[in-house]
């Protein structure tokens, strides 16, 4: 029952800990058919095991992340991703409070129209 619960959490604290990567410094070519790239510190790779390889591809497949191609781990080669708009909104869970609001509006608007109705119609 929590397995779903267990796997979505783990989904999000694989999206926040890619927030957190940092730009180090810029790779210097060491010969002319490499191209220079960023070093990144505190990189999310898919060297790190076969749950974050899944919660990865789940974030890329609902496009919260991009494979990001001029990056180079500093303890690696595996790829390395960076969060797009739409991740930055799962992390702020911007997308509930639009929810929220809209639902909160909804009601206050029903309410006036009922108020509306019964102070017109029903008092006389």
């Amino acid at each position: 029952m929590f397995d779903e619960w267990h796997r979505e959490r783990f989904i999000r604290k694989t999206l926040r800990r890619l927030s957190q990567q940092r730009v180090v410094g810029i790779r210097q070519p060491d010969n002319i058919l490499e191209g220079e790239g960023l070093r990144i510190e505190k990189a999310v790779s898919e060297g790190e095991g076969d749950k974050v390889v899944a919660a990865l591809r789940t974030c890329s497949l609902r496009g919260w992340v991009e494979v990001y191609t001029d990056a180079v781990p500093l303890l690696g080669v595996a790829p390395v991703y960076k969060l797009t708009s739409a991740g930055w909104n799962v992390i702020h869970r911007s997308h509930e409070w639009v929810v929220a609001t809209f639902v909160i509006v909804a009601i206050t608007l029903i309410a006036t129209i009922l108020s509306i109705f019964i102070v017109t119609f029903l008092i006389k």
